[in-house]
């Protein structure tokens, strides 16, 4: 080895400490943002032991069959035979069922926290779903067997208690309308049941709506969130839960960055209820509603597009004294903005049962105010009947006419048994689309009837084509049509009149 001259290796320490010097004013002059924060790792420690593993058994039926039939002698028989009798019962019979597989036992972990040192735990409905039994882990590695104080699917939350030997640390919940897109959040759980880990990431977005209920209101974040999460709190950087994290949107089962998390506002008051009643009991305006498009709010004279349109009034519900009508947009509920129909739901059902609420509408074009003393949600499921049509029954052809792409006829006998229209729905009933239409493009069908044609009851194919013709002459550009289905169940549909 030929070593360096003198004043070549003084050359070479100096571009090294230049070097050195360059590399460290680079790190220095990292953003902190692109670092992350610094007081991670400070606020995991104080909520980490708050933090638990959700341990469930399930015992399920393991259907089996009959041995394969292989050929006598064959090398394989006495491996099958060995398995099989493994698989079965005493005696390799099944015991009592006949060579069935026996039952076995399938285990899961997910997530959770706590929100009460006396061992109040919260979690998703679908970590502890049909689960015979369920344990809680602790940071420490204490398991303590849990009981459910109640259940809510359709924010798939549940409430667990545990007897703790000693107090437990807990955790509070933090106000998720207050976080902004870009802030730091941090997820703690046990993903793959590694246990408990620790990520962190930004807010993404807010109030998401994936379509998995209701009340879909859901945080997105990019901090990694994988199977095993579910349950598990997602923090501010002062500590507090903000969101439970639930789901993931994933092609392979792990994180891709887009996790949800249901806001705490939200699990606030299911807590509350469940551990109060073991039930929840939600705010219930009885009415149906739908989005206000653009065109429907063209035709409603509303500018911007905005509210809840009320499709429907129950007959038995609070909307119906008060004065609550089909055709009326919501915009304001108990001092509320109503921007969409999401958010009149959550609204009314985060509202107390019995409460006297004003709800602001427009009723063609003027906002009017309605008081409306709230009821309380009930979730059965209302099963309907239709009367099947009679075999023999001659069936009188319709006289038709078109409009607005729709082939238009009056309610017959023949014609409410053809569709099954209850007696109860007036107006004409549609026998026809024609496939390019804009009707078909709203999903107008064959059996839909018209109730009311801008705002105004119809009885006939000549009164929805008067209505129509009137309104080209004013310049309208659209016609906001009442539609019902067999069952009496409404919906406005806009359609171009040009």
């Amino acid at each position: 080895m030929i070593a360096a001259r003198p004043a070549l290796s003084r050359r070479l320490r100096l571009m090294g400490a230049a070097i050195s010097i360059g590399a460290a004013s680079m790190l220095s002059s990292v953003p902190a943002f692109a670092r992350g924060p610094d007081g991670i790792a400070d606020m995991t420690e104080k909520v980490i032991d708050a933090v638990v593993n959700i341990s469930t058994s399930q015992t399920i039926e393991a259907k089996g069959g009959a041995m394969p039939q292989l050929p006598p002698g064959s090398p394989f028989e006495e491996f099958f035979d060995d398995f099989f009798k493994n698989r079965r019962g005493p005696g390799g019979k099944g015991g009592d069922k006949g060579g069935e597989f026996q039952p076995r036992k399938t285990n899961s972990l997910g997530s959770g926290f706590i929100v009460d040192a006396s061992g109040l735990v919260v979690t998703n409905n679908h970590v502890i779903a049909d689960a015979d039994e369920i344990n809680v882990i602790l940071n420490d590695g204490t398991k303590i067997k849990a009981e459910v104080v109640g259940i809510d699917k359709k924010t798939d939350l549940a409430v667990l208690r545990i007897k703790p030997p000693k107090p437990l640390t807990a955790v509070k919940f933090g106000d998720s309308d207050k976080i902004r897109l870009g802030d730091w959040v941090v997820a703690i759980g046990n993903p793959f049941s590694l246990g408990g880990t620790v990520t962190a990431g930004i807010v993404s977005a807010k109030n998401r709506d994936i379509s998995q209920g209701p009340y879909d209101s859901y945080i997105q974040t990019d901090a990694a969130i994988n199977r095993g999460n579910s349950g598990g709190p997602l923090f501010n950087l002062d500590g507090e839960v903000i969101g439970v994290n639930t789901l993931i949107i994933s092609p392979t089962g792990g994180s891709i960055g887009l996790g949800f998390a249901v806001p705490s506002k939200t699990v606030a008051g299911v807590v509350e209820q469940l551990e109060k009643y073991g039930e929840l009991r939600r705010g219930w305006l009885g009415v149906r509603i739908q989005q206000v498009t653009d065109e429907i709010a063209e035709s409603l004279n509303i500018k911007p597009a905005r509210g809840a349109l009320v499709a429907g009034v129950d007959d038995k519900g609070p909307a119906k004294p008060a004065g609550i009508e089909p055709g009326d947009v919501v915009v304001k509920f108990d001092g509320k903005d109503v921007k969409d129909p999401k958010d009149l739901s959550r609204i009314v059902a985060d509202t107390a049962v019995g409460k006297e609420v004003d709800v602001v509408v427009i009723r063609k074009g003027n906002e009017e105010t309605r008081k409306v003393t709230l009821g309380r949600l009930e979730d059965n499921d209302k099963v309907q009947q239709a009367n099947a049509k009679p075999k023999d029954e001659p069936v009188e052809k319709p006289v038709t006419q078109k409009a607005l792409g729709l082939d238009l006829a009056s309610l017959s006998k023949d014609l409410r048994t053809k569709y099954k229209i209850k007696d109860s729905v007036k107006g004409v009933i549609v026998t026809g689309v024609e496939g390019t239409s804009d009707a078909a493009e709203k999903r107008m069908s064959a059996g839909d009837v018209i109730v009311e044609v801008a705002q105004e009851a119809v009885s006939s194919a000549a009164d929805i084509k008067n209505r129509v013709e009137k309104l080209k002459k004013d310049g309208k550009k659209s016609v906001l049509l009442l539609v019902s289905n067999g069952d009496g169940e409404l919906r406005f549909v806009a359609l171009s009149v040009q």
